[in-house]
């Protein structure tokens, strides 16, 4: 059988495969309030019916200051959980399992979408187009020249975010929790040197730099059941000079296992707008194996997988335990069920297109 066609078993939830649909914005809650509509309903529940194990919603903002775009998902408020619910419950019917990200975008919040004819930073105000809230991050450091400062955020308060916020996605019915502490957003900015700058116990050394991390995931595991797994998505390299680094990313690993955290996703970059990515097929993957090969986390793998053989060797060769496909299964929402037919898998057909299948 196929490796990437085994199913894994984290915790007491069990993927009936190892692909998965990488959280992905969409920035479609038209009214802005952060509500799931059906637009999320359908599009991750497609994912579900193309055979995906793992089903992971997009970027989920523990704040309605911590949305990238005011378009964004939103698990803020208690009136989330009901429709968020519904994309659960869909995802799950349809053979997959339901997962959340939970994100706060930091110093980079409060942009427009990406195919807004303006772009950039909205700016301040409480009228239409505007963002009514200040940015936040560990220090004051603007994401890049002329962008908003960010005022200095309260580590503490930052936990009472996300541990409030897991709690709605137990409410919702969600299986899995990944803390979305990549892509130069907010949980990112502490571990990043270039990004915080305090001189209090959550800066200067890679400890000081962690804190929030270790803080994080003891307070969240508190809250989060013992049989569902906790995830994290890791930016591994800041790709600059005196950023973050893959060793850091090793150790990260080393002291976050122990305290609950069972798979760590590993990106890279998004700290800096201008660091030079040595973009190509997989070129992300090498973090993924070695936080695995010198930890022993499972880990995810991520970036530029687009083909099922490319794919099947990442997991067969145990250089990751999932594979996290994005862009591609924009393309191809049934990427798994063409991926099991290619490496001679059966595939996850669902029942209701079984008499189509020859």
């Amino acid at each position: 059988m196929a490796a990437l066609f085994e199913p894994l078993s984290l915790r007491g939830t069990t993927l009936r495969n190892r692909v998965a649909l990488s959280p992905m914005c969409t920035y479609s809650c038209e009214a802005c309030d952060g509500l799931a509509t059906d637009w999320h309903v359908v599009h991750l529940g497609a994912r579900a019916v193309g055979g995906c194990g793992l089903v992971m919603a997009e970027a989920t903002a523990v704040t309605a200051d911590g949305r990238i775009s005011p378009q964004d998902l939103g698990i803020w408020s208690d009136d989330h959980v009901g429709p968020l619910a519904r994309v659960a419950e869909a995802v799950r019917a349809l053979g997959a399992v339901p997962a959340i990200q939970l994100a706060h975008a930091g110093r980079k919040a409060g942009t427009h979408r990406p195919w807004s004819p303006v772009r950039g930073y909205l700016p301040p105000g409480d009228g239409p187009g505007s963002w009514p809230f200040e940015r936040l991050g560990p220090s004051p450091v603007p994401f890049r020249e002329g962008a908003p400062s960010p005022v200095s955020v309260d580590p503490g308060q930052v936990v009472e975010w996300f541990v409030a916020s897991t709690r709605r996605a137990l409410a919702a019915g969600f299986e899995v929790v990944e803390l979305h502490s990549a892509h130069g957003y907010l949980l990112h900015q502490f571990l990043s040197p270039l990004s915080n700058q305090r001189t209090d116990g959550y800066g200067g050394s890679f400890e000081g730099r962690t804190r929030l991390h270790r803080e994080l995931v003891t307070a969240v595991r508190e809250v989060w059941p013992d049989d569902r797994p906790l995830f994290m998505r890791v930016s591994a390299t800041d790709w600059a000079e005196g950023g973050w680094t893959p060793d850091e990313t090793v150790e990260l690993a080393r002291v976050l296992r122990p305290l609950g955290l069972d798979l760590m996703d590993c990106s890279s970059g998004g700290t800096l707008p201008d660091a030079v990515v040595p973009v190509g097929p997989g070129y992300q993957v090498e973090f993924a194996e070695r936080v695995r090969r010198e930890t022993g986390m499972s880990t995810g793998a991520v970036g530029l997988i687009t083909e099922p053989a490319q794919a099947e060797a990442i997991v067969a060769e145990g250089r990751a335990d999932l594979v996290f496909l994005g862009r591609e299964m924009l393309r191809d929402p049934h990427w798994a069920l063409r991926a099991a037919r290619e490496l001679g898998a059966d595939p996850p057909w669902p029942s209701q297109y079984a008499w189509a299948v020859g």
